[in-house]
């Protein structure tokens, strides 16, 4: 009985083939717009003092100290996705969509 034997071309063959059936599989149907809005009572959140409208924004608070008006979720650089919809992922809360009319702490100016 003739035993196979398993070279490194035939399992880089075989791997590159598998791959694209297995990132058909892997890949998720679900789009920005399916995320759970942020809450105001995530921890992360909190943290950054994050608010849903940036005219709540508690100027008394320390957190908020760099706070100046016309800043917003809108026109800071974590804000991800295409423009338009009112709630859109952040690179500070992976998986949660952030109001567009938001801000927290860490709001840094988009370029242009």
């Amino acid at each position: 009985m003739e035993r196979f034997k398993l070279t490194r071309r035939h399992f880089l063959r075989n791997a590159a083939a598998a791959f694209p059936v297995g990132a058909i599989v892997v890949e998720s149907t679900a789009t920005a717009q399916d995320l759970p809005h942020l809450e105001l009572d995530d921890p992360t959140a909190k943290a950054l003092a994050y608010v849903h409208d940036a005219n709540d924004v508690d100027k008394s608070s320390p957190a908020a100290a760099r706070y100046q008006v016309g800043q917003s979720c809108l026109n800071c650089i974590q804000l991800q996705g295409e423009a338009g919809p009112d709630w859109r992922p952040c690179a500070l809360f992976p998986g949660k969509l952030v109001a567009t009319a938001g801000w927290c702490t860490v709001w840094a100016q988009k370029p242009g």
